[in-house]
């Protein structure tokens, strides 16, 4: 790649100033305005991939930036030592290094690293120098159903060994019992025990039954304090899809246009092609704009995504596709 081309998307890594979240008072006319409306949203989705294509240089230049939005996530009960700081290792060199040097992007790294907190210090030690954040799933994840007094703790407890990043489940049934405010005061209290760390509310959107659920509880979430909105934890039977990432999107929108506040976005699950992720972006950019293209306000929760991708560059350098097994994830 020229560095005319690697220069089609802008601030490829690193991340703007964007001051975090500080919520609001729950607003509970707003929340009660918000509807979605499912078909026109399913509709505007089915029609993304045949109106966004990229090809060649642009596609590859989509792709790298797509690396570095990845938060490269490990989140299996046999996890050990060993794996996570091989996935440490890919976080810090995603790609063969010959095949970012052909394409003018040597030093490319993904968005952050994330884990079980049991495993957020060997991750923290692991990364350490390389500027690449930890991410820690917490508060009784992913149900979210323990006492709420050690979910807490949890993240307190992760804080504490380092993560600079808190992916929080809510408690479900506020949702689908419209209780709005024990939403927005669990959401407030895990915000203030999360301290400087970002704090990502995952929604489980699988399990909220309605878009327009989804749509409120994003918006009550954010109203909370949320620096970002996740779909799921990844364990749903349905997680992250365009439908929901639209309707999420949107809340992120006008929660911006009313309050002048950035939240950002994660999708995560289920997104394991490079193709899907150009079709996430092509979404994000059209909705909300250039600035969501940055890891301070966009992240795919992924692991697989990352071979998918690099398969694809090394085929944009050579014309054939190799092995999976060429391109180890961990």
């Amino acid at each position: 790649m020229t560095p005319n081309h690697a220069g089609l998307l802008p601030q490829l890594s690193g991340h703007q100033a964007h001051p975090r979240n500080p919520g609001m008072p729950l607003d509970l006319d707003w929340v009660a305005s918000v509807q979605a409306n499912t078909s026109a949203i399913e509709r505007r989705a089915a029609t993304l991939g045949g109106r966004r294509s990229v090809k060649k240089d642009f596609q590859a230049a989509w792709l790298l930036k797509a690396i570095s939005l990845i938060d490269l996530t490990t989140l299996s009960g046999d996890d050990t030592t060993a794996r996570v700081q091989r996935l440490c290792a890919k976080a810090r060199q995603p790609v063969r290094a010959d095949i970012l040097e052909a394409l003018g992007m040597p030093g490319l790294t993904t968005g952050a690293v994330c884990v079980y907190h049991d495993m957020v210090e060997t991750a923290v030690r692991a990364l350490e120098g390389s500027g690449i954040p930890v991410a820690a799933v917490s508060t009784g994840f992913p149900a979210g159903l323990s006492p709420w007094h050690l979910r807490i703790a949890e993240i307190g407890e992760s804080v504490k060994a380092g993560a600079q990043e808190i992916d929080i489940v809510i408690s479900r049934r506020h949702v689908l019992t419209g209780n709005w405010q024990a939403l927005y005061d669990e959401m407030r209290e895990m915000r203030a025990a999360c301290g400087e760390a970002h704090v990502k509310a995952i929604l489980a959107t699988g399990e909220l039954q309605t878009l327009r659920n989804v749509a409120r509880a994003s918006l009550v979430c954010m109203m909370a304090g949320a620096d970002f909105i996740k779909t799921s934890t990844g364990k749903e039977a349905v997680n992250a899809t365009l439908p929901v990432s639209l309707t999420m999107i949107r809340a992120i929108r006008d929660y911006e246009d009313r309050t002048g506040i950035k939240v950002g976005y994660k999708p995560a699950g289920g997104i394991s092609k490079a193709k899907d992720a150009l079709l996430y972006l092509a979404l994000l950019k059209d909705e909300l704009g250039h600035d969501w293209l940055q890891p301070d306000l966009f992240r795919f929760g992924a692991s697989s995504l990352l071979g998918d991708i690099e398969r694809q560059l090394e085929h944009h350098l050579t014309g054939h596709y190799s092995a999976s097994h060429r391109h180890a994830m961990a």
